[in-house]
C-alpha cells in the first residue's frame, strides 16, 4: 500500500498533460516552443500612406504698384485773381509756393501720392491740398485767415518756380518768384524778414539784381 503513492503521482501528471494537450488544441494556442510563426499567424503592416499635399490657394500675386507720378512744373493764379501758385513734383515729393506780390507767401512742401493728390504744409500751419489731373493741379490753399481755391497749369521753361538767397549789404535776402506760362511774374523779396515786391528776374538766365548786387534766382526742386 505504501507504493501506491507514487503512482498516483504519475497518473496525476499524465492526466494533467492531457489535459493541457486538449486545451490547447480547442483554444488554437501555440506553445512558444513550436518555432517561427506561421504565414498565417504574421499580420504584415500595411504600408503608411505617403502623405500628399493638398494643393492650397495660389499665393495671391502682389498687385503691380501704381505708377509714380511724373515729374513736372505747374503754374498758375487763385481762383480770385488775387495770388499766384506754383508747384514742383520730383520724385514723390513736392514744393510749392503761394504769394501775392506784395507781402503774403508761404513755401510749402510735402509728398506726392501715387494717384497725384497732395497735402503740403508750410512753416506756421498753411495747408495746400491738391491733385494733379491730366496737366494741371488743382485745389485750395489755406493760409489761416483765407482759404484760396487754385489751377496750376504744366509750365514750361522759363515758366515755374525759382528761389534766391543771399546776403546783400549785410542783409539777409531771400527771394522767391512765379514765372506763370503767359510771361508774368508774381514774387516776393524779404530783407531780413522785411516783405515786399520782388524786382523782375531774367527768366532765361534766372539774374536779377539786388540792391546793385547781381544774383541768381534758381528752379526750386523738392
Amino acid at each position: 500500500m505504501k507504493r501506491s503513492g507514487p503512482l498516483f503521482t504519475l497518473l496525476a501528471g499524465l492526466l494533467l498533460a492531457l489535459f493541457m494537450l486538449s486545451l490547447n488544441a480547442t483554444t488554437g494556442t501555440r506553445s512558444t516552443s513550436t518555432g517561427s510563426d506561421s504565414p498565417a499567424d504574421v499580420v504584415s503592416a500595411s504600408p503608411t500612406p505617403t502623405a500628399t499635399a493638398s494643393p492650397g490657394k495660389p499665393s495671391p500675386s502682389p498687385s503691380p504698384s501704381r505708377s509714380a507720378v511724373a515729374n513736372g512744373d505747374y503754374a498758375g493764379r487763385t481762383d480770385d485773381d488775387s495770388s499766384a501758385v506754383a508747384v514742383t513734383l520730383r520724385d514723390g515729393k513736392a514744393v510749392a509756393y503761394f504769394c501775392d506780390g506784395r507781402d503774403q507767401e508761404s513755401w510749402l512742401k510735402g509728398p506726392v501720392e501715387a494717384d497725384g493728390s497732395m497735402r503740403l504744409k508750410g512753416r506756421k500751419g498753411e495747408v495746400l491740398t491738391g491733385e494733379l489731373t491730366g496737366k494741371r493741379v488743382r485745389g485750395t490753399v489755406d493760409m489761416g485767415q483765407r482759404t484760396y481755391g487754385f489751377t496750376a497749369d504744366r509750365a514750361v521753361k522759363p515758366s515755374g518756380l525759382y528761389r534766391a538767397t543771399a546776403t546783400v549789404r549785410g542783409a539777409e535776402v531771400d527771394g522767391g518768384w512765379i514765372v506763370l506760362p503767359d510771361g508774368r511774374q508774381v514774387g516776393i523779396l524779404k530783407r531780413d524778414g522785411r516783405a515786399a515786391a520782388a524786382p523782375r528776374i531774367d527768366p532765361e538766365s534766372g539774374a536779377v539784381t539786388v540792391d546793385g548786387q547781381r544774383l541768381t534766382a534758381r528752379p526750386v526742386t523738392p
